[in-house]
């Protein structure tokens, strides 16, 4: 398997789509988690408690919540499209067969893939909290504020925290991109789900149906929004909200990432690649 998880690893740092996505991730995390608060707190009257508040908001010691906040919604949604290339571009390029031909079996390649999206996810996320550290720096830099920075603890609980969250939304591009053969439709479909249709379901219908206030709880987004939300993002970011305790948003996210991953496996090993 570790042959093909080189390969794979190469692909995917060889391909200049992973690079930018990480760029649109990073620039989207700094902007509306610190610039935007940032440049509000400025603009705002002196002596107004938004003010405070949005430079507090970007400090050092808020790191780990702000560099998560946005994995259950627009980062999650990069993660998402970086899977579905890596594994539905193969049937747009027509290569599944050329890769199979040289020797190794359908699961050996497919855990080739899952293991070297995996370790993208990681870079993805390290990125983010590296990013996230710098801004906050020179912030408190030129605030004259303390630069509290979390706890190593904390800082390794975000870092999985962040990269199981991740690595469940690249679980669903990969089942998508497996199940519809292409890159197109799992992309847009993985994003209606990701921008659309879990946000409807929160600001919609869950107020007006309890059953979909109660499904809520076994939803991935809702889990992710509710995990984010306990390690301190904002309650003003996308997605993210107190509905679960950890341990369950943890269980369900770690259920819905074995569930992608297995079916994605299930599917390429029973069907024609074709």
């Amino acid at each position: 398997m570790w042959g093909s998880t080189r390969a794979e690893i190469t692909k995917l740092v060889r391909r200049p789509a992973s690079w930018l996505l990480l760029a649109v991730a990073i620039v989207l995390s700094l902007t509306f988690t610190y610039l935007v608060p940032y440049a509000g707190a400025n603009g705002a009257s002196e002596g107004v408690p938004s003010a405070e508040r949005g430079v507090a908001a970007t400090l050092p010691d808020q790191l780990v919540g702000n560099s998560i906040g946005g994995l259950p919604v627009f980062a999650g949604a990069i993660v998402l499209i970086l899977a579905v290339l890596a594994v539905g571009g193969e049937y747009g390029w027509g290569t599944w067969k050329t890769v199979l031909a040289q020797g190794p079996s359908r699961l050996t390649v497919y855990a080739g893939k899952i293991t070297a999206i995996a370790a993208a996810v990681l870079v993805y996320v390290l990125a983010l909290f590296a990013a996230g550290a710098v801004t906050s720096a020179f912030i408190a830099a030129a605030e004259g504020a303390p630069a509290n920075w979390p706890s190593f603890v904390d800082l390794l609980g975000g870092v999985g925290a962040g990269w199981l969250m991740a690595m469940m939304w690249a679980g669903l591009g990969v089942v998508l991109a497996v199940g519809l053969r292409g890159v197109a439709l799992p992309i847009g479909l993985g994003l209606v789900w990701l921008l659309a249709v879990q946000n409807l379901l929160t600001g919609i219908a869950a107020p007006l149906l309890d059953w979909v206030d109660r499904l809520q709880e076994w939803l991935p987004g809702p889990n992710a929004g509710s995990l984010a939300a306990s390690l301190g993002s904002s309650a003003d970011a996308p997605g993210v909200a107190v509905l679960v305790g950890d341990a369950h948003a943890v269980a369900v996210m770690a259920a819905y990432l074995v569930l992608f991953v297995g079916l994605g496996g299930l599917l390429l090993r029973r069907r024609d690649v074709i």
